[in-house]
């Protein structure tokens, strides 16, 4: 375990919840919450901490990091294919009161907090933004599209989204689809739209008005629509030949050459997504919908 990880633990509904905290080092600082993918009842690293920069770049950017555990390896994101949405795992709560134990412990901004991560922490944040608005100021989906069955919330703040697909990501394609996990009788769960769709959508509730600035290189494009409800603004990422994996980052060993290990190093998303969500790091009462 890394070194300078604070372990933190709490009771949701009658279940033991546990988290690591990368603690800032100044008081009213940010927090970013970095969600793992699923991995599975076995897993036993804290992976995003190895896996992205944010814990590297925490004292230069003045945040706090937070890492936290999935109940047996994988979050409750509202597809109702993981073992955690068929348990009934409430992770809206468990996340919310990371956020509030965060704020009592390290006195971190309770109202503004920056969720991010990667496939099924991807979908989770998805949820979060919805779900917790009044918590999550901005959100980063990385391998992740916007679960169908969450378009029906109506959430009571705008929340920033920036969302990054590869295109050649053979798990979760960048056009949508449904998860690998299929029902009893072999028929297809857990939707999720695709990149253009997922971002459409966000841009539509937060109610961005702005023009639109686009940037393409050689390795990805980028859209940015601001001017929405408290400022917040929405921005989508296709990686070309980028696979289901963070930017930047080289793949974990143990999946060096599968399929989808493809991974882009034209950018750092940690480096990105911090850029991005530093300035909109705006109150819950400036967002209100």
């Amino acid at each position: 375990m890394a070194a300078d990880l604070v372990e933190g633990e709490l009771n949701i509904d009658g279940l033991r919840r546990t988290f690591g905290v990368r603690p800032p080092r100044r008081q009213h600082a940010p927090l970013v919450l970095v969600l793992h993918g699923n991995q599975g009842p076995s897993a036993t690293e804290r992976l995003m901490y190895d896996w992205t920069s944010f814990a590297r770049h925490a004292d230069e950017w003045g945040i706090g990091v937070v890492y936290p555990d999935g109940w047996e390896g994988c979050w409750a994101d509202g597809r109702g294919v993981t073992t955690a949405d068929e348990a009934g795992v409430d992770d809206v709560a468990f996340l919310r009161a990371v956020i509030d134990w965060c704020a009592a412990q390290f006195d971190t901004q309770d109202d503004r907090a920056v969720v991010t991560g990667i496939s099924n922490g991807a979908f989770m944040s998805h949820r979060m933004a919805l779900e917790a608005g009044d918590r999550v100021a901005v959100f980063a989906a990385v391998a992740g599209g916007l679960p169908e069955a969450l378009t029906g919330i109506r959430p009571g703040h705008a929340v920033s989204a920036m969302l990054i697909n590869g295109d050649a990501d053979p798990v979760v394609p960048i056009t949508g689809g449904y998860s690998r996990h299929l029902g009893p009788n072999g028929e297809s769960r857990g939707g999720t739209r695709g990149l253009a769709d997922s971002a459409r959508y966000w841009r539509e509730l937060d109610g961005c008005t702005g023009p639109g600035e686009s940037v393409t290189t050689d390795r990805s494009t980028r859209t940015t629509v601001s001017q929405g409800v408290g400022g917040t603004v929405v921005s989508e990422w296709t990686v070309f030949g980028g696979g289901h994996t963070w930017p930047g980052t080289p793949v974990p060993e143990p999946w060096a050459g599968s399929p989808g290990s493809a991974v882009s190093l034209e950018f750092d998303a940690a480096e990105q997504i911090w850029r991005f969500a530093e300035p909109l790091l705006v109150s819950a009462d400036a967002r209100k919908l």
